[in-house]
């Protein structure tokens, strides 16, 4: 067996079980079950359990930074001195991730499971990691958000950045299953792409929306009646 196929074997054994069944709960041994390869073969290619994990993450994310900063400079140099609309930012995003070549089907809905666990799971490895490798994209991203919606506080800018990520994640880590539905309902079928075309004016929405809250006397907002 070549060197990059026992590579790719362990990689796409530990995504789908990471992915199923969380970083903690899944062994190397489970790993090496399912890839039909010895531990020491996974410790002589990555050498521990956590380097294991950042190459899952980096075997997506490395060429879709590529990706993502090449739509950024694009759209950039599209909107020349004006910065480009909150719309134009999440497309860019959306679009990169979505045309990614993919090596299944349910290659994006498992990398969002992913990246919803790297948050909900203690993995600070994992963040240290992402922070280090991935920090540029990132803050181009965060920077553009910012620009696109200067009437927000940060601390409304910052809540409404989570919720679009936990929308984004809940969507495209479901989407398979979501595909399914809405053609058992109306026999519709219903792309990848397409869910993407749907979600990305909903996140702008919501970005954007207008504040309905009041300050109390206390300090803390609270719904206008």
């Amino acid at each position: 067996m070549a060197q990059s196929d026992t590579v790719d074997r362990i990689l796409d054994a530990a995504e789908e079980l990471f992915a199923e069944r969380g970083f903690s709960e899944t062994s190397l041994r489970m790993i090496t079950s399912k890839a039909k390869v010895n531990l020491a073969a996974v410790n002589y290619h990555f050498g521990s359990k956590n380097a294991l994990i950042h190459a899952v993450f980096a075997r997506f994310l490395t060429p879709f930074s590529a990706t993502l900063e090449k739509a950024f400079d694009e759209l950039e140099e599209r909107c020349g001195d004006q910065p480009p609309t909150l719309n134009q930012t999440l497309w860019a995003l959306t679009e990169s991730a979505v045309r990614m070549p993919q090596r299944n089907e349910k290659g994006i809905s498992i990398f969002m499971r992913l990246l919803g666990l790297a948050y909900t799971q203690s993995q600070g490895h994992l963040r240290k990691f992402l922070e280090q490798e991935y920090s540029e994209p990132f803050s181009r991203f965060m920077r553009l958000l910012k620009a696109a919606t200067p009437q927000l506080s940060a601390v409304d800018r910052y809540w409404r950045i989570q919720f679009m990520l936990g929308a984004t994640a809940f969507t495209m880590s479901s989407s398979d299953a979501l595909r399914d539905i809405l053609q058992n309902k109306t026999g519709v079928e219903t792309s990848v792409q397409e869910i993407a075309a749907r979600l990305v004016p909903f996140l702008a929405a919501g970005m954007q929306a207008e504040d309905t809250l009041l300050v109390s006397p206390a300090g803390s907002k609270v719904p206008v009646a």
